[in-house]
């Protein structure tokens, strides 16, 4: 390939951009001190200060943002650099320090982006200066080193050809929102035109586009919103909301609505959703919070016209004014999430089963619980840093035990090539051995025909940085770890007396380094998220079916925890973190391999519709016989999704194919909680009767999703 057509590439600005960031943030502090003071410590901490934040990492944000992150990276360092020095007097030392080190840093990555786009340079941060010699009193030049590599890359990201600022997810989020309103517009044109008239256009499919647009999967993984948070976490609940609402109104579309037409204050409420979400979108793109808007007096307001007209409505229509509600009870929860995640107040007056009890909760307690709830072998975060640990704390034993004099050169190659399955590893393993070998023997080449000559290793070392950092990225991995080795030959010779067979010993470092990731890869964890990803699914079903039968039990009066959704909501959390890491596995390997999402959305539907319910359950419990109804009802909704979900375990079925299988849903006329209602006695409150109507649309919605992903084909 020309470099004319590399330069044309989508990630030529990414790449040439970094490596002008190495050439001026790490070039100059090395050089200086090398030939200027003489100081080979200061020169060596401050191009490895640089390298691993601008190489290795990736900082989300916007410029200032980033500015913040990684000046809070240098104390952080400090503290790195330190203890690496200090635990050099022994290779058991080194290497449990080093264990610890990479637990907690690859741990941390339960907390979203940030952690995990600087995890690797923390670690590198404690493995350079935690081999021998053991030198105490060179730390001072170590630091002074790191501090001016760090304060050069800030200074270098920040002015020298600056990373544009990414899209933030609130504006993918409100571009959902306006998708979705119109569909509730859509919707609400046709209810009024009657069943079976055709509008068009149908909106549907744009807002299916725009949802798609806002999965966690389809974000880049440093803008990703998965920080405990609130503000970040009601990013995530205002996109849940919006599925919520998508997912109901197209129940509007697709089920027989009753008689043609339908009331005034059915079609107003719809109106009022559809200006409700409008107004969230447009708070999402301008980044400011909204007071409360009218939607929860128009809610009210249907209910009680609702009331009045409830003698002698039929089954048809009950079930369709309930869903109305659900949609505008979902567009409610998308205005309140968002005005969180906005920095806004959250919403008072809300009982313990509220949702939203996160945003009055301090920061500390929420990272405490996140952190905790992950202390478990089947979380992937867990299996990821142990899996780290372990591999790189082997590695420095290894390097100890056989005297290897670069050291860091096999836990660099450890902790680059590891991946989180065995098969990515054993993958990844051939393109940088020969990327290695073929670097090494240019290298070799180089230091031998050359010989001593400092002038001209300095003015190669910045045309490979230049040039090298930049095409190699738009390459592969073979001439990425190519052109390491060499730049990584090229620093070390100016640093020592030139010698070919430095490139002999990069050769067995990164072989060495590969093994111990690929051995690492195969023991602990082998299928990585991928692994993870079909229990966690069946489980978040499970819990979910569970719950259903809870809240029905709770609409009935029987006590419980004050909480009934805690289990499914962490069941759901591990289901999205297993998700997301087999996302990242995948890449564009399998763009469309297993639909998970429509699993989620299920177990969305049964998240979201219980906190409905249960936020509508305000005046005692139901009538015996109504809930043994709902009960019986509820019985064979979780049936549905617990074989769903054991369909899942079995791998009789990877994710949903609507197509193969059609949605079955209970007719109204069929349903025995709306024939109670439809014949009920003067005995029953209308607001029970109308809770009853609720709580049935929110059940025979649960069987019609969950019938999507039983007996799909794997």
């Amino acid at each position: 390939m020309r470099m004319s057509a590399l330069l044309r590439l989508p990630d030529a600005r990414e790449s040439a951009r970094r490596a002008l960031w190495v050439a001026a943030a790490g070039c100059p502090g090395f050089y200086f001190f090398r030939y200027g003071l003489h100081d080979p410590v200061i020169a060596l901490y401050a191009i490895f200060g640089a390298l691993p934040l601008i190489m290795f990492c990736q900082v989300p944000g916007a410029p200032r943002e980033r500015t913040r992150t990684l000046l809070t990276a240098l104390p952080v360092g400090v503290l790195l650099v330190t203890a690496g020095t200090l635990l050099a007097v022994s290779s058991w030392a080194a290497a449990c320090g080093m264990f610890v080190v990479g637990f907690v840093i690859s741990y941390c990555s339960v907390g979203g982006p940030r952690l995990t786009g600087l995890a690797t340079a923390f670690q590198l941060y404690y493995v350079l200066p935690c081999f021998p010699p053991y030198a105490p009193e060179t730390l001072g030049s170590r630091l002074l080193g790191l501090a001016l590599g760090v304060l050069l890359t800030v200074l270098a990201e920040r002015f020298l050809w600056p990373e544009p600022a990414p899209e933030p997810y609130r504006m993918r989020l409100a571009g959902a929102a306006a998708a979705v309103a119109d569909c509730t517009g859509a919707a609400a044109d046709r209810l009024a035109a009657g069943p079976g008239t055709s509008l068009a256009p149908d909106p549907r499919a744009a807002a299916d586009r725009a949802l798609d647009g806002v999965r966690l999967s389809r974000v880049p993984l440093m803008e990703r919103p998965v920080s405990p948070a609130a503000r970040v976490r009601a990013l995530r609940h205002t996109h849940a909301a919006i599925r919520h609402v998508r997912d109901q109104l197209d129940r509007l579309f697709t089920e027989a609505g009753g008689a043609p037409g339908a009331p005034p204050a059915t079609l107003a409420l719809l109106r009022h959703t559809e200006s409700a979400l409008r107004r969230a979108a447009t708070a999402l793109r301008a980044g400011t919070a909204e007071e409360d808007g009218t939607l929860p007096e128009e809610l009210d307001a249907f209910d009680a016209a609702r009331a009045e007209t409830l003698p002698g409505t039929t089954a048809g229509r009950l079930r369709q004014d309930a869903v109305v509600r659900a949609v505008a009870e979902g567009a409610r929860l998308v205005t309140e999430a968002a005005r969180i995640a906005l920095g806004g107040r959250p919403p008072g007056g809300r009982t313990p089963s509220s949702p939203f009890t996160y945003a009055a909760t301090p920061a500390p307690v929420l990272w405490w619980r996140r952190l905790r709830m992950h202390l478990t072998p089947r979380s992937v975060h867990l299996q990821n840093a142990l899996r780290v640990a372990a591999a790189l704390a082997c590695a420095r034993l290894l390097v100890g035990a056989l005297g290897l004099s670069h050291g860091f050169w096999v836990l660099l190659a450890t902790l680059s090539l590891m991946r989180t399955s065995a098969a990515d590893t054993r993958a990844g393993l051939g393109p940088a051995f020969a990327g290695t070998a073929v670097g090494a023997v240019l290298a070799a080449g180089l230091l031998y025909l050359v010989g001593e000559v400092p002038l001209f290793y300095a003015v190669a070392l910045l045309v490979v940085v230049l040039v090298g950092f930049t095409v190699a990225p738009l390459l592969g991995p073979a001439w990425i770890q190519g052109v390491f080795t060499v730049a990584f030959v090229l620093i070390f010779t100016q640093l020592s007396t030139a010698d070919w067979r430095i490139s002999e010993v990069r050769i067995v470092d990164v072989l060495l380094g590969g093994s111990i990731g690929a051995v690492a890869s195969l023991l602990a964890w082998p299928h990585g998220g991928q692994g993870e990803l079909r229990r966690d699914m069946a489980d978040f079903l499970a819990r979910g079916a569970a719950s259903c039968r809870a809240v029905i039990a709770r609409l009935g009066g029987a006590p419980g925890p004050a909480d009934l959704q805690q289990s499914v909501r962490h069941a759901m959390h591990f289901a999205e973190a297993s998700s997301a890491q087999y996302h990242i596995e995948c890449g564009d390997r399998h763009p469309s391999d297993r639909p998970w999402e429509a699993v989620l959305t299920v177990g969305y539907d049964m998240v979201h519709g219980g906190d409905l319910m249960l936020m509508s359950h305000q005046k005692g419990p139901l009538p015996a016989a109504v809930t043994v109804e709902l009960t019986g009802l509820a019985e064979r909704v979780a049936a549905e999704v617990l074989r769903a979900a054991d369909a899942l375990r079995a791998g009789d079925s990877d994710g949903a194919d609507p197509a193969r299988t059609p949605p079955a849903t209970c007719p109204p006329e069929d349903s025995g909680p709306l024939r109670y209602v439809a014949h009920r006695t003067p005995a029953v409150p209308d607001t029970q009767a109308l809770l009853i109507a609720d709580a049935e649309a929110w059940l025979s919605g649960v069987a019609r999703a969950a019938a999507r992903i039983r007996g799909a084909p794997g």
